[in-house]
C-alpha cells in the first residue's frame, strides 16, 4: 500500500464518522425541540388555541429536521456497512418502534388540518403520543448503544434509564424553543415546562454519567487517568453550570421587551453539544463499543473517495437551506392557518 493511499485509509473513515457525528447532533438539536413540543402538547380541551401556537412554532421546520436522521443512516450503511448491519441486527424493533412514532406523528400534523373540529383532539393526542414513542424509542437506542447491545436485565435498565432521560431532553430542549417561538400565556407554561424537564435532563445525565463508567471499564479508564481526568471533567463540570445557570435565567422570564428570550434554547445547544462530546471521547474511534472501530467498519478506500465526492456536496446544500428556512421563519411563530 503506498503512503498515499495508507492515508486515505486512515483519514476518510475519520472524515465519514466526523460527518455522521455532525448528523447525529443536528438531528438531535433540531427534531429534538419538535419532539419536544410534541411532547409537551396540552390535551385540555380548552387549550385548542395553544396547541395551535406550538404547531405553527414547529410547522415550517419539522419536515426539514428529519433530513439529518436520513443523512445519518445513510452515512451509516454507505461508509460503515459492516457497522449498520451490527446495529441493526440489534436495534431492529426498536428501530421499527420509532417509525411506528413518526408514522403517528407526520399522519396527525396532516390530518389535524383536515379533520372535523370534534375530531381535532384525537389527531392531537396522537401527534403527542407519536412524540412520545419516537423519543422513548431514540434514547432506548442509544442506551443499547452504549452499553454494548447486552440482553442482560442490567442494561436493559440502562437503557430504559436513557430512554426516559432522552424524552426529558427533548421536553427541554423543546420547551425552550417555545420561550424563543411564543408569548403571553403560553410563553410562561413554556417557561414552566422548560425548568421542570431540565431538572428531570440533570437527573438523567448525572444518572448515565455514573453508570456508563462502571459498566464499561474502557470508558472508565479513559476518563479517570491522570492527568487527562484534568481536563475531561471539565466536560461535566461546564454541563452542570450550564444546566444551574439555565434554570435561573428561566425563573426570571419573561423580561420586559421579551429579552434574553431565545438564551434558554442556545443553553439547550450547548448542553447537548456537550454530552456528544462526552459520549464521542467515551467511545472513539469504535463505531459499535468494544466491538468495531471506524477502519475495521468503513468501506473500501476507493468507495469512500467517491462518496465524499457527494457528501462534500449534499452536507453544504443540507446546511445552507436549514439555515435559509429558519432565517425566513424568524420571529414569533403566528397564528395557525392552513391553505
Amino acid at each position: 500500500m503506498t503512503g498515499s493511499a495508507s492515508s486515505a485509509a486512515y483519514w476518510l473513515p475519520v472524515a465519514f464518522v466526523a460527518l455522521m457525528g455532525l448528523a447525529v447532533l443536528v438531528y438531535a438539536i433540531l427534531d429534538g425541540y419538535d419532539l419536544g413540543v410534541g411532547i409537551l402538547l396540552p390535551l385540555g380541551e380548552e387549550e385548542e388555541a395553544q396547541r395551535d401556537t406550538m404547531i405553527a412554532s414547529i410547522g415550517p421546520f419539522w419536515d426539514a429536521n428529519e433530513t439529518w436522521l436520513v443523512l445519518t443512516i445513510g452515512l451509516l450503511l454507505i461508509a460503515f456497512p459492516i457497522a449498520h448491519n451490527l446495529v441493526l441486527m440489534h436495534l431492529y424493533i426498536p428501530a421499527a418502534i420509532m417509525l411506528v412514532g413518526l408514522i403517528m406523528r407526520g399522519v396527525a400534523f396532516d390530518f389535524r388540518a383536515k379533520a372535523a373540529i370534534d375530531r381535532k383532539l384525537t389527531w392531537d393526542r396522537t401527534f403527542k403520543v407519536g412524540s412520545i414513542i419516537t423519543s422513548l424509542a431514540q434514547g432506548y437506542m442509544l442506551g443499547q448503544y452504549v452499553i454494548g447491545f447486552r440482553p442482560d436485565w442490567s442494561a436493559q435498565l440502562f437503557s430504559a434509564l436513557s430512554a426516559l432521560g432522552v424524552t426529558a431532553a427533548y421536553a427541554y430542549i423543546g420547551g425552550a424553543w417555545l420561550v424563543l417561538k411564543t408569548e403571553s400565556g403560553l410563553q410562561q407554561r413554556a417557561v414552566q415546562w422548560a425548568r421542570r424537564a431540565g431538572r428531570a435532563t440533570l437527573l438523567g445525565v448525572i444518572s448515565v454519567s455514573i453508570i456508563n463508567p462502571l459498566v464499561n471499564p474502557t470508558v472508565f479508564d479513559r476518563w479517570f487517568t491522570y492527568p487527562l481526568v484534568m481536563f475531561v471533567l471539565l466536560v461535566p463540570t461546564l454541563c452542570f453550570i450550564a444546566f444551574v445557570s439555565n434554570d435561573v435565567l428561566l425563573a426570571r422570564l419573561p423580561k420586559p421587551a421579551d429579552r434574553h428570550r431565545a438564551l434558554p434554547f442556545f443553553t439547550v445547544v450547548f448542553i447537548f453539544l456537550l454530552c456528544f462530546i462526552g459520549l464521542a471521547f467515551s467511545f472513539f474511534p469504535d463505531i459499535v463499543p468494544g466491538q468495531l472501530n471506524i477502519w475495521q467498519a468503513a468501506s473500501a478506500t476507493a468507495s469512500l473517495k467517491f462518496i465524499m465526492v457527494g457528501a462534500v456536496i449534499v452536507v453544504p446544500v443540507i446546511l445552507a437551506y436549514t439555515a435559509f428556512s429558519y432565517y425566513v421563519f424568524r420571529g414569533k411563530a403566528t397564528e395557525l392557518h392552513y391553505h
